[in-house]
């Protein structure tokens, strides 16, 4: 296979995004848009991945640490001055160097790969990707002979009436042959309205030596379309969205209302699983096969096994084996294990916890850095007293154990296997295997307590 090199112009600050933050690390998919591009260029088949970095330089050159490799552009002079800062690194590589926007993720792996295909089959010296827009405005315009092959690239503020009535634009996304690029990279000049080097140039100069310069339609125009503000940023996210449940739903997941569904580019989700309404799956979520999620379930980061049924819960960086029924109103946070089988009520809290197979939290309850065996029962109102007010404890509650309602367990603390704790037990010591522990002050009434005239003010 030839050489296939990716470069990704990622420079830009982004202006009309109002953001102190580098343009292509707003995420849109649920991963920073340079990301979307990264994954797409090498799902497509190139070998090295370069990306040239400008603006918040430091910040994306550290996102990128074991993911690409940078070239900084210092001065934003133009594309094919951004190109040319990659000579360095890859001007003794051969084959064929891949150009593409780091603020343009909604062009597809397929797109991509017909674009290098065309660009091998007719032996081009340079090959453009095309879209034929409804509104070319602040495109450059592909300008074809009688024959309809490319002769140059016109920007718009470059060119003639006729020429800016084309519809026919290129979407800033090219192929070329590195064997000529370098050298003609550097006869590119700046005299146009912008007082940039432009890489279109290159094709002109091409064509002019007798090149062959091709062009590849993208079959959606709307694939080519640049996140140049929120407002753009906010109608890529919807189509890369749409894509990733039409992907699901054709591997056998039903979404019941699209429209209300969010599910990052990156999640995963088996087949004959349920996603209803309100549900957002952020991240490395993985769910697993004949679940119900939702309505309104949140997911960030969380590895869920098959059978469970979630409704009213946001939960993230934890994981919830199989067969569970969870909800309403959950919140698992990090580092929370919940076994199998497992029954967690409404109004419930886990944090940092194992909870063992078997068990039911069924409400209204706190669960901290604990340990909770197989088969307990925890009672409404208990909380698992984990703070002291400078160390964390933690709590550990053997298999088979039954907390009864409104009870403190006061950690570092161990109820052991088939032990009962009494209703409204405030509980400070170990409590033996089998044992009940009732940790409460007696009862006492006092008669007459209330005077006569208290209740007749």
């Amino acid at each position: 296979m030839k050489n296939m090199i990716a470069l990704i112009l990622a420079a830009g600050k982004g202006t009309r995004m109002k953001s102190k933050f580098p343009k292509v690390l707003h995420k849109v998919g649920g991963v920073p848009m340079v990301e979307q591009v990264l994954r797409t260029v090498k799902a497509a088949g190139t070998q090295r991945q370069v990306v040239v970095v400008g603006f918040g330089g430091e910040t994306v050159q550290e996102y990128l640490e074991h993911r690409a490799e940078t070239v900084v552009q210092a001065q934003q002079l133009g594309t094919g001055h951004a190109v040319m800062q990659a000579e360095p690194l890859l001007g003794k590589e051969t084959g064929t160097l891949l150009v593409t926007c780091g603020d343009t993720p909604l062009v597809t792996e397929d797109t991509f790969r017909k674009l290098l295909a065309c660009h091998e089959e007719t032996g081009a010296a340079a090959t453009v990707l095309t879209a034929v827009m409804p509104d070319p405005t602040g495109y450059g315009r592909v300008i074809r002979d009688a024959n309809g092959q490319v002769m140059k690239i016109v920007e718009q503020k470059d060119g003639t009436p006729d020429e800016l009535a084309v519809h026919e634009v290129n979407a800033g996304i090219y192929c070329f042959d590195m064997s000529l690029l370098w050298d003609m990279l550097h006869h590119v000049n700046n005299n146009n309205a912008q007082g940039e080097y432009y890489l279109t140039d290159i094709i002109g100069m091409l064509v002019h030596e007798g090149k062959v310069v091709s062009a590849f339609a993208a079959p959606d125009y709307r694939e080519t379309l640049g996140v140049n503000s929120r407002m753009q940023m906010a109608e890529a996210e919807q189509v890369l969205r749409r894509r990733k449940l039409d992907q699901l739903m054709a591997d056998g997941v039903s979404v019941i209302d699209p429209n209300n569904t969010y599910v990052d580019t990156t999640v995963s989700v088996g087949r004959d699983t349920v996603l209803y309404p309100g549900t957002i799956l952020e991240g490395n979520t993985v769910i697993g096969e004949d679940c119900q999620v939702g309505p309104y379930v949140r997911m960030t980061n969380v590895a869920m096994g098959d059978g469970d049924h979630l409704q009213f819960t946001y939960a993230h960086d934890c994981e919830i084996k199989n067969g569970c029924e969870i909800g309403p109103f959950v919140h698992f946070r990090p580092n929370t294990v919940i076994g199998n089988h497992v029954k967690v009520g409404n109004y419930m809290e886990v944090k940092n916890s194992h909870v063992g197979d078997g068990t039911k939290l069924p409400h209204l309850s706190y669960i901290g850095d604990s340990d909770v065996g197989s088969g307990v029962n925890i009672g409404c109102g208990t909380i698992t007293v984990n703070y002291d007010g400078k160390i964390k404890h933690r709590t550990t509650i053997g298999d088979h154990a039954f907390v009864g309602c409104n009870s403190n367990l006061v950690a570092p603390v161990t109820i052991g296997d088939y032990a009962y704790v009494g209703a409204g037990s405030t509980i400070t010591k170990d409590v033996p295997a089998k044992s009940l522990s009732i940790a409460r002050a007696k009862q006492r009434n006092i008669e007459g307590w209330v005077k006569d005239d208290t209740y007749k003010k």
